[in-house]
């Protein structure tokens, strides 16, 4: 409360005449919180008690939690009653909203105000705002921070989705106040499926749920004092950005890049569109629980598989973490072998040309002795040749069960193995066997040819599916240990591996020579050659939605050949409608436009119709940061020497859940840019760092058994029992319900979602604590990239702190003295740790330093100006409501923003003296402070000196001593 503040200006007097304001007639309702704003006032007024007293008083009330009570006419007048700062203009207290009355808020200082005043200084002064390339210092460094832009849901943030957004804001303000040019925007990834799936379900046009879902997440992100640039703030679903890619789209379409194919999709008829196989669950939609099933449809396709060799190399030059790099190199998955032809021997009754060749691919030539049958997918063009009459009726079945799975639940390495024999046999080119061919799910016709060679010796899967139906297993690689199980992985010689026929000898050659060797006989007998594969597929890049980018595309009458419109034509707008409900086919929405959907060849001027499929979400989230440089240009995509200057991104920070397609793609669009001479940089993003995940608060469980008793052990079986967290304790090593102290209780932490019921609204910390607690708790918690458990009640910790800071400036006069030796030694250590882990991101140990330097400062007499401002500076980047307010407290008049960042001085970081412990016989009886150098005989003249060592000195002669610089004296008496 604003009143509180300048007590420290005020008499005594004035003070207490607040209580005067308390004496209404409301009620006894009233009564607790009267009390705890008297205390609050008296613990202010006890500041101008000097000495102990005075100390004494305010560490007792330290801790004290003043409750608001939620009387709103009495608060009013509360606060209609406080005076305004001398000095400072009068910041409308923000008005209390319904939902938040009956939480308390802390009285401690007072963060409602000042934040709200800060936040409409910031913003009306535009404090953050970067300048334009022309009217930009470009002879300053320059450091771009960028988050990865979220979807705006109608549920708004959690407490979890600022941890990053902290993270970037504390390294902006440090960048500027290091003298950088700092670009830090944001913006709103709008495009998606859920908008579209409310639309369907209400009639609320997807466009309007964006807009305010925006307006909500906008609000929350001010209220949390981001120092963003909101003047670049851009959304995808913006035709003024989706114009740029759309253009993006056509240089891809130019080049080649983009192009159709009919290839089998994951289609939800409910959902009305082709789902990812990440979208899908055992079968069903993700969102929704939706059935999925397996079809050939004509798709749009990225081939972002051209790109596969420069998007592994180019990962050496950025900073990024091993473990996400070696995400993005699993998922290219490139791999070197060989690609070996087998000839199909039909069974009877089979179709397949007598020619036919099965092609598999196999990174382990050196095992073909080994191969005792093989598997097709169940999307092999040649299966339904292969396959006899026989076992026609069994495939077809087997065939329709797989079209309702999805590639991951596919490749599940824990699930049964399942799989048909298709009565077909192919012929090992190596010894001229015959093994049987299988059609199994395992297999995909998207990785490679669609068929494998099954060595189940050598492969895990292999030997499942070998050991399930009863097929043979035959060991071709030799372990170095005799007593190794199979199947064995890992390198060994070759065994059980010549044929004097084909003139192949491998037995006792190691892995790499086998190889070699098998490698050259199949290139010599035309039976095989060496093959480069990837795991990556080309980008499915369609989606059968209306709330998407329409892609710039044609097809004139008659003509199944796309082209492209022109340029000046875009943006290709999306039309308005009220209906947005799939049709049950395979197409988009748009379909059903047809005044849309018929249009012009502008080349020909004959009919021609559009493209009604929409670009997936994934397509504004690959390009926005190079659009946040140049936000208004309609002329270009973006300005070259804006580019030039302001790539590549320095730091980007988002969850790890994106290390994988967000980033790839954005990637392989950045290099497509690249070749196009749009952009100067190979790689978008320089440096990249994943927060760590936010967990809900812990939850306490005890499992209840079929008689309702419950569990007393760990191992018990019973219906888990979410309990009060009042009502447990911990006794020694184990937590106890107090209702039933013989029940085992665990502890169990849970990701924050709404079905669990434990997501926190920031807006409730925020109105409790205010922000800039709930900025610092964030950090506090501990090192940004890990796992953390959240505790509301645990906030109230760095709350204090941030209290004492304010405190530490306002209960006193600040004196106008230089700092002495210790306040200077402080002070620089502080600062000096402040800036090593704030640089590095390691912003809870910044924290923890700060918090010393508080605790140091409570115990000086007198409070320099010039340390105190010094520390507001270390304070800003995690604080910087209250470090602005304590900045004009200071006697300053404009912004903090761009002060220089402090430096320290490591010559006052050298202590020239010692506490040195001096014992007698061993036992320590006095400590004394001496010069770092003191001499020996300095150190003992000054020891018997002391009044206290009189007693245990008179008499005695000293035997010995023992003298270690800096560490011990040790006086041997006898």
């Amino acid at each position: 409360m604003q009143g509180l503040s300048c007590l420290h200006e005020k008499s005594s007097r004035t003070a207490l005449s607040h209580f005067a304001v308390l004496n209404h007639n409301c009620g006894m309702q009233c009564r607790p919180a009267i009390d705890a704003y008297r205390r609050q006032l008296l613990h202010r007024h006890c500041q101008s008690i000097p000495g102990c007293a005075r100390r004494k008083k305010a560490q007792a009330l330290d801790k004290l939690h003043c409750i608001r009570h939620t009387c709103t006419g009495c608060r009013a007048q509360a606060i209609a009653a406080e005076p305004t700062v001398t000095g400072q203009p009068q910041q409308e207290a923000t008005p209390i909203q319904a939902s938040k009355q009956s939480l308390p808020q802390s009285l401690a200082y007072p963060f409602e105000q000042l934040e709200a005043k800060w936040q409409s200084y910031w913003s009306k002064h535009k404090t953050f705002k970067t300048p334009g390339i022309q009217e930009l210092d470009k002879s300053k460094p320059k450091f771009y921070a960028l988050d990865m832009f979220p979807y705006p849901s109608g549920s708004g943030l959690h407490v979890g989705h600022p941890e990053g957004y902290t993270a970037t804001d504390i390294m902006a303000r440090y960048k500027r106040m290091t003298g950088h040019n700092v670009l830090h925007p944001m913006g709103w990834d709008a495009f998606g499926l859920p908008a579209e799936t409310y639309a369907i379900q209400t009639g609320t046009h997807p466009a309007d749920t964006t807009s305010k879902n925006i307006d909500r997440f906008r609000q929350q992100l001010q209220a949390l004092g981001f120092s963003y640039d909101w003047d670049r703030e851009l959304a995808t679903t913006d035709p003024e950005f989706y114009k740029w890619t759309q253009w993006i789209f056509i240089q891809l379409f130019n080049k080649g890049l983009a192009y159709q194919a009919e290839v089998p999709v994951n289609w939800c008829p409910a959902l009305g569109t082709v789902l990812a196989n990440e979208e899908i669950i055992d079968g069903k939609s993700e969102r929704g629980d939706h059935p999925v099933v397996r079809m050939p449809m004509k798709q749009w396709m990225l081939r972002i598989t051209k790109y596969a060799d420069r998007l592994l190399e180019d990962l050496d030059d950025v900073d990024w973490s091993d473990s996400i790099k070696d995400m993005q190199r699993n998922w290219i998955g490139r791999s070197q072998g060989a690609q070996v032809s087998f000839k199909i021997l039909a069974g009877e009754g089979a179709t397949v040309p007598s020619e036919a060749e099965l092609e598999v691919y196999t990174t382990r030539p050196d095992t073909l002795f080994g191969v005792t049958y093989m598997v097709v997918a169940p999307e092999h063009p040649l299966l339904s040749q292969i396959t006899t009459p026989g076992q026609l009726a069994e495939v077809d079945a087997y065939v329709q069960k797989c079209g309702g799975m999805s590639d991951l639940e596919r490749t599940e390495l824990q699930k049964s193995k399942t799989g048909i024999f298709t009565g077909s046999y192919a012929v090992n080119p190596v010894n001229q066997e015959a093994v049987a061919v299988w059609v199994a799910d395992y297999v995909l016709g998207s990785y490679g040819s669609g068929a494998v060679m099954a060595v189940p010796a050598h492969d895990s899967r292999d030997y499942d599916f070998a050991q399930d139906f009863g097929l043979p297993v035959r060991q071709v690689v030799q372990s170095p240990s005799p007593d190794q199980d199979l199947p064995y992985t890992g390198e060994g010689v070759a065994m059980n591996s010549c044929s004097e026929s084909e003139e192949v000898y491998l037995d006792g050659l190691p892995q790499q020579e086998a190889q070699e060797q098998m490698l050259a006989w199949l290139q010599q007998t035309g039976r095989g050659r060496p093959q480069v594969n990837y795991k990556l597929r080309d980008w499915l890049f369609a989606r059968q939605r209306y709330w998407g980018e329409p892609f710039p595309i044609i097809f004139p009458e008659g003509s199944q050949e796309a082209k492209a419109v022109q340029e000046d034509e875009l943006p290709l707008t999306l039309p308005p409608t009220q209906d947005f409900k799939p049709s049950g086919r395979p197409e988009s929405p748009l379909a059903k436009l047809t005044d849309w959907v018929q249009t012009s060849d502008p080349a020909t001027g004959g009919r021609a119709r559009r493209e009604t499929c929409t670009m997936p979400q994934w397509a504004g989230s690959c390009w926005y940061y190079l659009r946040f440089i140049d936000p208004t240009n309609s002329q270009r995509m973006l300005d070259a020497e804006a580019e030039k200057y302001w790539m590549p991104v320095d730091l980007y920070v988002g969850g790890a859940e994106h290390a994988v397609l967000h980033l790839l793609y954005a990637r392989f669009w950045h290099k497509v840019l690249y070749d196009l001479g749009m952009v100067s940089h190979k790689e978008p993003f320089q440096r990249l760092v994943s927060q760590g995940m936010i967990l809900g608060e812990l939850e306490y469980v005890a499992m209840q058994q079929s008689d309702g008793s419950y569990c007393h052990d760990s191992q018990g079986q019973g219906t888990p029992v979410r309990l009060d967290p009042a009502e447990v304790e911990k006794r020694g090593d184990r937590l106890v319900w107090s209702k039933h102290p013989e029940a085992q209780v665990s502890a169990q932490k849970h990701k924050m979602s709404k079905s669990r019921g434990n997501v926190v609204n920031p807006d409730d910390i925020v109105y409790r604590y205010g922000a800039d607690s709930l900025r610092l708790y964030e950090m506090f918690l501990g090192p940004l990239q890990d796992t953390k458990v959240w505790s509301t009640n645990n906030i109230e910790g760095v709350h204090r702190f941030l209290a004492r800071v304010y405190r530490l400036i306002t209960e006193q006069s600040v004196s106008a003295s230089a700092p002495s030796q210790p306040q200077m030694r402080l002070l620089h250590a502080t600062t000096k740790t402040v800036t090593e882990e704030t640089s590095s991101m390691r912003f809870n140990t910044a924290i923890a330093a700060m918090m010393a330097f508080v605790n140091g400062a409570y115990k000086w007499e007198q409070r320099p100006r010039q340390a105190l401002e010094q520390f507001v500076l270390l304070l800003a980047p995690y604080a910087p409501h209250l470090a602005e307010e304590m900045w004009q407290a200071l006697g300053h008049d404009k912004t903090l923003a761009y002060e220089p960042w402090p430096e320290h001085d490591e010559a006052l970081l050298v202590e020239d003296s010692v506490q040195l412990p001096i014992q007698v016989n061993g036992k320590l009886r006095a400590t004394l402070e001496l010069p770092k150098n003191v001499s020996k005989g300095d150190a003992v003249a000054a020891a018997q000196a002391l009044p206290t060592m009189v007693k245990y000195l008179e008499g005695k002669d000293i035997k010995k001593i023992i003298f270690v610089p800096s560490k011990i004296l040790n006086l041997v008496v006898k």
